[in-house]
């Protein structure tokens, strides 16, 4: 059965707020629920892969204690943006 566009946006939501950390969650699902819908499918493949990525290696990559894979530099870099400016947004 193919997956329709409207259940793997579903399913990617779902995945990116159901991480196995709590800081994970924090930092994919704003961002999925935020900018998913308007990805182009280029993108949308690659942020799957992402999801596939272990948590661990994700913070750390994500919050640039550590290099990421050439593949996900450009997307992480957005993600960890995002994060970031909502954070400050909270804060201000």
């Amino acid at each position: 059965m193919v997956e329709t566009s409207e259940a793997r946006l579903k399913r990617m939501r779902m995945r990116s707020w159901r991480r196995g950390t709590k800081e994970m969650d924090l930092i994919l699902g704003p961002w999925a629920d935020e900018t998913l819908a308007a990805l182009d499918e280029a993108t949308l493949t690659l942020y799957d892969a992402l999801l596939e990525e272990n948590d661990q290696d994700l913070y750390l990559w994500v919050s640039g204690a550590l290099p990421c894979p050439e593949v996900y530099a450009e997307l992480l870099a957005t993600i960890a943006h995002f994060a970031r400016s909502r954070h400050l947004n909270v804060r201000a």
